[in-house]
């Protein structure tokens, strides 16, 4: 099998070839999009990333080329139109690459905002060990609401509660041994509200001017899973006129053409991200949450094992299939093969 990789960096690229798989791998720096769908001629499969753009043209062109398959290098399918994919192409993701990795980058985030440290780094740097303005708060007994008790979520809430935080949740499919509550309870009750839930119809935007002013006075938003999920320009006007205390962005809605490249020699078009950049109580790393040695090498095992899976038997556990009306209903009825 003959598989192109799209967005692929160095660390991918040493992660996929410690596997001696007895297949062509070619990789390529750019995005998948409408204007580089052309690369895929001549291969059996594509894998992507999650700012590669397979939309409905894409998928045509897939089809048209013969491929049948597309691996995601990732758990998060909202840049894949798998409803349309259904009857065409086969799409398999990796649902736990590692939620750790993600969870303790969200603590890591928090930590550093709440304690100033990406600030005293800097100034220790300049021998500057001045503590004027980097009085921080403790997390013991404050109150972190989290979007989403999925995988990642539950870690989220287990290494909070080890710091003795109080937990509300909220999830549209709640688990055991969770504190949940409505959603406008949770943006109430939060000194910290953390994002762990998929970018659907449903949670686009779900961040914004509205839900901001519903919150309690000046809270913390942390955001680990997908950007779409705030409205960057609500946030940002929010966080100039004080009714927040912080953002922690690990993901920004128009990411897809800024991040995992280098524009340090050059001038920022995006106001909205420049903006919230320059703020002294926002920290945005570059969509970066997943990024570990364990992780990295779980995706390449989990990727591998899909296609092998696909070869084998023509479908699998980590398909997304959209047979039964929405994915997440067709994906606990993967014992048999939709189409």
């Amino acid at each position: 099998m003959r598989i192109v990789f799209f967005d692929s960096k160095n660390y991918d690229i040493e992660a996929f070839e410690k596997y001696d798989v007895n297949h062509e791998f070619t990789y390529h720096d750019t995005r998948l999009t409408k204007d580089t769908v052309d690369l895929c001629k001549g291969y059996d499969a594509v894998c992507v990333f999650v700012n590669d753009e397979v939309n409905k043209e894409v998928i045509d062109k897939l089809y048209e080329y013969g491929i049948r398959l597309i691996l995601l290098r990732c758990a998060g399918y909202n840049n894949v139109d798998v409803k349309y994919c259904f009857g065409k192409i086969h799409v398999f993701r990796v649902p736990a690459y590692s939620p750790y990795a993600v969870a303790e980058h969200a603590v890591s985030l928090m930590l550093t905002l709440v304690r100033k440290t990406h600030k005293a780094y800097i100034r220790t740097r300049n021998f500057n060990f001045s503590l004027d303005g980097l009085v921080g708060f403790d997390l013991h007994g404050k109150t972190v609401g989290v979007i989403g008790t999925g995988k990642i979520g539950k870690i989220f809430i287990r290494i909070c509660e080890g710091f003795g935080m109080k937990v509300i949740a909220y999830d549209a499919y709640p688990s055991e041994g969770i504190d949940y509550v409505s959603l406008e309870e949770l943006y109430e009750r939060s000194d910290i509200i953390s994002l762990h839930c998929p970018l659907t119809e449903e949670t686009y935007h779900m961040i914004n001017k509205e839900s901001i002013e519903k919150m309690k006075k000046h809270p913390i938003i942390i955001n680990t899973s997908r950007g779409g999920l705030i409205d960057a320009k609500d946030l940002l006007e929010e966080l100039k006129i004080r009714n927040l205390s912080g953002a922690c962005l690990d993901v920004y809605e128009e990411e897809s053409d800024i991040f995992f490249k280098d524009y340090s020699g050059e001038i920022m078009d995006d106001d909205v991200l420049q903006g919230l950049i320059n703020l002294p109580n926002v920290i945005v790393t570059s969509h970066q949450a997943y990024l570990t040695r364990d992780t990295l090498n779980n995706i390449a095992e989990t990727t591998i094992a899909n296609y092998r899976t696909y070869q084998e038997k023509g479908f699998g556990d980590n398909e997304l299939c959209y047979g039964c009306g929405r994915v997440e209903d067709c994906m606990k009825k993967r014992q048999k093969k939709c189409f």
